[in-house]
């Protein structure tokens, strides 16, 4: 077993850490706590904790004095990135629990965020119930709100910590075993691929264990983090629309970052445009004035969606394009051509042929195309059988280019280029 660390500012909040850690260690775990306090007065750094925030603030790239300025803003974004530092060297972390305030909370969930996904980390919050993306964003930081502020014992407080506490002990004690027995799969995913991407799944066989993540923005970044972590062996990205809201301002971007980890990875890569013809937001009387004219589908109460023109596909394209040209691992990358969703069906409500050609053609263009990057057109709607059978037989392809030792089976038939 490693060590489960408790985590915060002593100066300021030792009562309320001792007692987590106690009874942490009381559930049969290791124990080590961790002071981050910034004050940088010796005096303020308690000799009964394991690590001193000197030894934490060391690990900053420019040493202990970029933490200890004197001004509390500075020092504690320092500490911050001392603390990722300092966790993220270890290779004894069992799990972390931390507590604060919205200080506390930004000091220490970076470091959290850096941990692989299942390492349990749980943050006590007086912003745990508020929108807390900030600090968590595509990790698995578990929010518990504080109730009263994390300032002093109470019979409040004194259940809440225990609760975290009790929380935290068991996830250690008891972590459940990694199923690494099986090649895991991502997938990419939307309402408007449902189809697609749950038949993809299914016919990825017994061989593998897929993954799917909802394609709003957080779902990419947490697909690309398990990338980063080596957790992922193949990527199934049907589903690239948080490239849309990216390029349109909508609300369900990934950032400048999607399929960064693709690329710095090299891991086997079947993509496709699944529903890059819909911009997201929220309720109607959300959407930004200048689109009000625009062609806009009432998804349900919460959402409406923008059907993308062709100028947007162009740079839609052309961004997928720069992505997918860094990448040094296999690449495959599908056109449906009758249609991107749902809604992109010959008949309904996003049906624009003229602006998909502009995306399929941007991408042709763009993307540097070679023997391992491939850009193939098929004449069917993504969520058509056939659509289904050519992302498999291409992820075969791509696992095959990409690891032959890791190929699992047979791989089906394969297309090296133009229409099929």
């Amino acid at each position: 077993m490693g060590r489960a660390y408790v985590v915060g500012t002593f100066d300021t909040k030792g009562a309320e850490l001792r007692y987590v850690a106690g009874l942490a260690a009381a559930g049969g775990v290791r124990v080590g706590t961790v002071d981050l306090s910034t004050s940088g007065d010796p005096a303020d750094n308690p000799d009964d904790v394991d690590v001193s925030a000197t030894e934490v603030a060391a690990a900053h790239p420019r040493g202990a004095g970029a933490v200890f300025t004197g001004d509390r803003g500075s020092a504690v974004a320092a500490m911050a990135e001392a603390f990722e530092h300092w966790l993220t060297a270890r290779d004894d972390v069992a799990g972390v629990l931390g507590l604060g305030g919205s200080g506390g909370t930004a000091l220490i969930t970076p470091a959290m965020r850096a941990l692989p996904v299942g390492v349990p980390k749980l943050m006590v919050s007086t912003v745990a119930a508020g929108d807390v993306s900030g600090y968590v964003d595509a990790s698995d930081i578990a929010m518990f709100p504080s109730v009263t502020d994390v300032a002093g014992l109470n019979r409040i407080s004194r259940r809440v910590l225990g609760n975290a506490a009790h929380a935290l002990a068991g996830a250690v004690r008891d972590p459940v075993p990694p199923a690494d027995d099986l090649p895991a799969v991502a997938l990419s995913m939307f309402g408007v691929t449902t189809p697609c991407v749950t038949a993809t799944a299914r016919g990825l066989g017994a061989g593998f264990d897929p993954l799917v993540f909802h394609s709003t923005g957080t779902g990419g970044r947490a697909m690309e983090k398990l990338v980063d972590d080596g957790l992922i062996a193949t990527v199934l990205d049907i589903t690239t629309t948080e490239v849309c809201d990216l390029i349109a301002g909508g609300v369900m971007s990934a950032g400048e970052q999607r399929l960064d980890a693709i690329a710095r990875t090299g891991v086997p890569y079947v993509g496709s445009c699944g529903a890059l013809d819909m911009v997201n937001f929220g309720a109607f009387d959300t959407v930004p004035e200048q689109y009000r004219e625009r062609h806009l589908y009432r998804h349900n109460p919460q959402v409406t969606l923008m059907r993308t023109t062709a100028d947007e596909c162009r740079r839609i394209g052309e961004f997928l394009a720069a992505k997918l040209n860094a990448c040094s691992g296999p690449v495959r990358f599908l056109l449906p051509e009758g249609g991107l969703s749902v809604l992109d069906a010959s008949g309904q409500p996003f049906h624009d042929p003229a602006a998909d050609e502009v995306l399929f053609e941007t991408l042709e263009n763009e993307v540097r195309q070679h023997a391992d990057r491939q850009v193939l057109r098929l004449p069917h709607n993504i969520n058509d059988t056939e659509f289904v059978d050519a992302l498999l037989r291409e992820f075969h392809a791509v696992r095959e280019a990409g690891s032959p030792a890791a190929a699992v089976g047979q791989p089906a038939g394969r297309q090296t280029g133009g229409r099929e």
